[in-house]
């Protein structure tokens, strides 16, 4: 354990950040499934609406630094690719 109050200091601020982290990469991982759902049940008014709350989270998430900006236009273009190819078929 930490013994030097810089230490304990990085400590905590590191236990924040993995929480905070944590929560952020559990409501993408949630937005994401809700996306999917709606494409697997072929429900395209269900699947856009999904994507569209889905999309300004992941960036969001992205911009904080919790997911690397790739990853994060990966699963944007995914779940749009899917959402389209449902509307389109």
């Amino acid at each position: 354990m930490a013994r030097h109050a810089s230490a304990m200091k990085r400590a905590r601020q590191s236990e924040k950040r993995r929480l905070r982290n944590k929560a952020r990469k559990t409501r993408v991982k949630n937005l994401v499934r809700e996306v999917r759902q709606a494409v697997a049940q072929k429900n395209p008014e269900a699947a856009e609406t999904a994507l569209k709350k889905a999309v300004p989270v992941i960036a969001q998430v992205a911009a904080k630094g919790t997911l690397h900006w790739r990853t994060a236009a990966r699963k944007i273009s995914r779940l749009t690719r899917q959402v389209n190819a449902l509307k389109g078929a």
